[in-house]
């Protein structure tokens, strides 16, 4: 399945802090300050995202990170794969070319395509999600919004 490593969050914390800065740029000392994140780990984070063109950096007394695109532009998708090492992670590989690969069941594995369809739509989610998305407040009470959305088709179907 899908598990994100220290740096991938750190990472996806970043990139969160700078959606509401677009017009600065932001130090990574800031960035840790404000998440209590371990600075060190977060420079390197910073740098393979800028490396990969997610980021922009400036140096300098003003200097420190920015986005390269609008929020609305860059998904979750995009930055996992830059930041998680694993190839499973990276590329949706099947049981058949993971780590599972060296299963004795993989032939007869009742597990299987359940976990391979969980994978598809975890990947899913994370390529339809972008920052903007991941940034926005979510509502206060999404079961209630959830609930009135499902009555409302519900009389909507009733109707027609």
């Amino acid at each position: 399945m899908l598990q994100l490593t220290k740096r991938t969050e750190y990472g996806l914390i970043a990139l969160v802090h700078l959606v509401d800065r677009r017009d600065e740029f932001v130090s990574a000392r800031e960035i840790g300050d404000a998440y209590h994140v371990p600075r060190r780990l977060l420079a390197e984070v910073l740098k393979e995202l800028c490396r990969a063109d997610l980021l922009l950096s400036q140096r300098g007394a003003n200097g420190g990170y920015s986005l390269a695109r609008e929020p609305e532009n860059l998904t979750l998708a995009e930055a996992v794969q830059i930041l998680e090492a694993t190839p499973s992670a990276k590329d949706g590989s099947t049981c058949e070319t993971s780590a599972w690969s060296s299963c004795d069941l993989i032939s007869t594995c009742p597990i299987k395509t359940p976990i391979e369809r969980l994978r598809a739509g975890i990947w899913g989610l994370l390529n339809q999600t972008t920052l903007r998305d991941l940034a926005t407040p979510a509502p206060v009470n999404p079961l209630g919004e959830l609930i009135e959305s499902a009555q409302a088709s519900s009389l909507s179907a009733r109707l027609s």
